[in-house]
């Protein structure tokens, strides 16, 4: 996978995700919803992982730090451009 398809996969897997816990925070029992859940989130950390071990951390807080040296300074910022995936007109 390239990185803007990893990097948007991981965007619509986190969305799922959100969804589903503010549907969870109404609907606790519900055991269906809750292995879905459960689900994406092993699904959204697989592809985070991959995403990571071609392309660097995504996050400071939350990513992993190789042994020699904290590279989240080096991968470009989320905020930028040229971080974030775009989608053609007819994807929107």
């Amino acid at each position: 996978m390239t990185r803007d398809s990893l990097l948007y996969h991981l965007t619509v897997l986190d969305f799922i995700a959100v969804d589903l816990a503010l549907y969870l925070d109404t609907h606790p029992t519900d055991t269906e919803a809750i292995a879905k859940y459960n689900d994406v989130i092993k699904e959204a950390d697989s592809v985070r992982c991959k995403y990571e071990k071609m392309y660097g951390p995504l996050c400071s807080f939350r990513s992993m730090s190789n042994d020699c040296e904290f590279t989240w300074i080096n991968n470009e910022w989320p905020w930028s451009k040229k971080f974030n995936f775009s989608l053609k007109k007819e994807d929107c």
